[in-house]
């Protein structure tokens, strides 16, 4: 994979996590906050699924 790839890669990363803070910030600060209060270990598996989600997909497709 090219560096061009990578960087478009990370700018789609960055447009998708900034839509939510930019079009709904009362809604995001709120999810926010409740995400603050979520146990640790849902928040670690949550995290772990979207990680291996990555991974996989980019198995896929490279």
């Amino acid at each position: 994979m090219t560096f061009e790839v990578w960087m478009l890669a990370l700018a789609l990363v960055l447009l998708i996590e900034g839509a939510g803070p930019l079009f709904f910030p009362k809604r995001w600060q709120a999810y926010m906050a409740e995400l603050a209060k979520s146990d640790q270990n849902l928040i670690r598996r949550i995290g772990g699924s979207l990680v291996t989600a990555g991974v996989v997909l980019m198995i896929i497709f490279s």
